[in-house]
């Protein structure tokens, strides 16, 4: 959506969650919020920078025959630790009509995790077809990884997840969720 052709983006490969190694497979093979997994991995609150903003409807369930409405909006996103560095790689498709306008308008002010916004609501969320994969960088990703602090990293393989959110029984939410690869500080206790 935000990267063309996928080959800049990065190779994307579906495995299973015995193969990916700890800790990515416990940072995300779970049913729950990024945001959550990462905040308690990293001890701290993440931040959130928006990369780029879209209508959303240019996504996977658009091309394969699905409809986005005037309420969808689409964005690409980086987390970073409280030491500013890059964690994790986002993008995410949002219905936001499925969302009252005070919570559609804090998503769309880009200031806070989305996690945080929708646990913020109250919301019934429910995580779900979490499934695991395999991500070597291309060129967006690399550049986007980038850290003076970390850049023999920015080439490594990673991983990542796509899963949905139902939020108050309907679908509303489709996500792409990558671990910035390199050596993490601790395993999730």
């Amino acid at each position: 959506m935000f990267c063309a052709p996928i080959a800049d983006f990065a190779a994307l490969r579906a495995v299973e969650p015995g193969t990916v190694p700890e800790p990515f497979r416990s940072l995300l093979d779970h049913e729950s919020h990024m945001t959550v997994a990462m905040e308690r991995f990293y001890d701290a609150p993440v931040s959130l920078r928006v990369v780029a903003t879209g209508d959303g409807r240019d996504g996977p369930a658009v091309a394969a025959g699905g409809s986005a409405g005037p309420g969808w909006y689409a964005r690409e996103i980086l987390l970073s630790d409280s030491a500013g560095r890059v964690v994790q790689h986002g993008i995410v498709r949002i219905d936001l009509s499925q969302l009252q306008p005070s919570v559609a308008a804090t998503i769309r002010d880009a200031k806070i995790p989305l996690g945080r916004i929708l646990i913020g609501a109250g919301l019934l969320r429910d995580v779900h077809d979490v499934r695991l994969l395999e991500v070597v960088p291309g060129p967006h990703l690399r550049r986007l990884f980038a850290d003076p602090r970390s850049a023999e990293h920015a080439a490594e393989t990673t991983y990542g997840r796509v899963a949905e959110i139902s939020l108050e029984g309907k679908p509303a939410v489709e996500l792409l969720e990558i671990v910035v690869p390199g050596p993490l500080p601790k395993v999730l206790r």
